[in-house]
C-alpha cells in the first residue's frame, strides 16, 4: 500500500513557476513508477510526466517537454514535478500516482492516487 499527499499548488501568472511535491507512505517507494496527471474542468484525466524507481528515465508528453521535469528523492519517498513557464492552459487539478512495475503512461494502469492539488496560471 501507498498513500500519495500532494502539495505546491496555488496560483501564478503565466511564465512563472511552482514546484509540486508528493510524499509518499511506505517502506517500498523506492520500488514504484511514479506519475503526475491533470484534469481540467470538463476534460479527461491526462499524462503529465513519469519517472522509474530509480529516477534514471523520465517521460513527459510535447505539451509539457522543455517546461516541465519530473525528479524523485528515495531517501525523502518524495517525487516532484518542476514547472516553469506556465501557460493558462496548464491550469488543471495536479495528481500524483504510483504503479509497480514498467513505466505507463495511461492513468488507467496506475494503483495509487493523490488527492490532487489545485493549479491556475491566470494570463
Amino acid at each position: 500500500q501507498v498513500q500519495l499527499v500532494e502539495s505546491g499548488g496555488g496560483l501564478v501568472q503565466a511564465g512563472g513557476s511552482l514546484r509540486l511535491s508528493c510524499a509518499a507512505s511506505g517502506r517500498t517507494f523506492s520500488t514504484y513508477v511514479l506519475g503526475w496527471f491533470r484534469q481540467a474542468p470538463g476534460k479527461q484525466r491526462e499524462f503529465v510526466a513519469a519517472i522509474n524507481w530509480s529516477g534514471s528515465s523520465t517521460y513527459r508528453p510535447d505539451s509539457v517537454k522543455g517546461r516541465f521535469t519530473i525528479s524523485r528523492d528515495n531517501a525523502k519517498n518524495t517525487v516532484y514535478l518542476q514547472m516553469n513557464s506556465l501557460k493558462p492552459e496548464d491550469t488543471a487539478v495536479y495528481y500524483c500516482a504510483a504503479r509497480s512495475g514498467m513505466v505507463v503512461v495511461t492513468r488507467e494502469r496506475y494503483d495509487y492516487w493523490g488527492q490532487g492539488t489545485q493549479v491556475t496560471v491566470s494570463s
